[in-house]
């Protein structure tokens, strides 16, 4: 069984999904939870699932090799889930191709740094567009730059407003994005 780290930052909508999925698959295990911000809602999700979420800040993400340590003793894949701090080398590096993030637009459009929850939805609709999604991607170095997935679409119209468009992407994420977690697990142990 693989041991999965998931990273978060918020509400842990997508944490606790991902960790109700696997509670019921013999595929892999969430080991643990590690959030940047000590008042995210998060936490109580992951208390009231028994799982374990630990905070860290900046520097033990970035400076000390903290997280690095924790990932290399509990993690075979590291999942971002609503997590806002790229990634840092040493990190990649030592995880090539077992980092996933889902990013709630389809890339190449609406990406990079500071395009997150509310700002990518504001961002589609002031463009007009007539279809968005979720991007399921491996993490690299930058900011939603790494091989894509997955993809899957949604059909926009004109009353659609940011909080509607938000509405239709979270549907798509807490559907789509343990399973293909889940294919990348199984594909990698084949």
């Amino acid at each position: 069984m693989k041991r999965i780290v998931v990273f978060a930052s918020g509400s842990g909508s997508n944490a606790e999904n991902i960790i109700k999925f696997f509670n019921h698959t013999k595929t892999a295990k969430v080991t643990n939870v590690l959030c940047s911000n000590e008042h995210a809602k998060v936490f109580e999700r992951c208390k009231n699932l028994g799982t374990n979420c630990l905070y860290f800040n900046k520097s033990d993400f970035s400076t000390t090799d903290k997280i690095l340590n924790i990932l290399k003793n509990e993690a075979d894949f590291i999942i971002l889930a609503g997590f806002l701090w790229r990634i840092p080398e040493k990190i990649v590096a030592a995880f090539p191709k077992k980092i996933i993030n889902i990013h709630p637009a389809l890339l190449p459009k609406f990406g990079g740094k500071g395009m997150y929850g509310m700002n990518v939805h504001k961002a589609v609709k002031e463009n007009n567009e007539t279809e968005t999604g979720i991007t399921i991607h491996y993490v690299n170095e930058n900011y939603d730059e790494g091989a894509i997935i997955f993809q899957s679409k949604t059909a926009l119209n004109d009353q659609d407003t940011p909080e509607t468009i938000a509405e239709k992407i979270h549907l798509l994420e807490q559907h789509y994005f343990p399973k293909v977690i889940e294919e990348v697990i199984l594909s990698t142990n084949e």
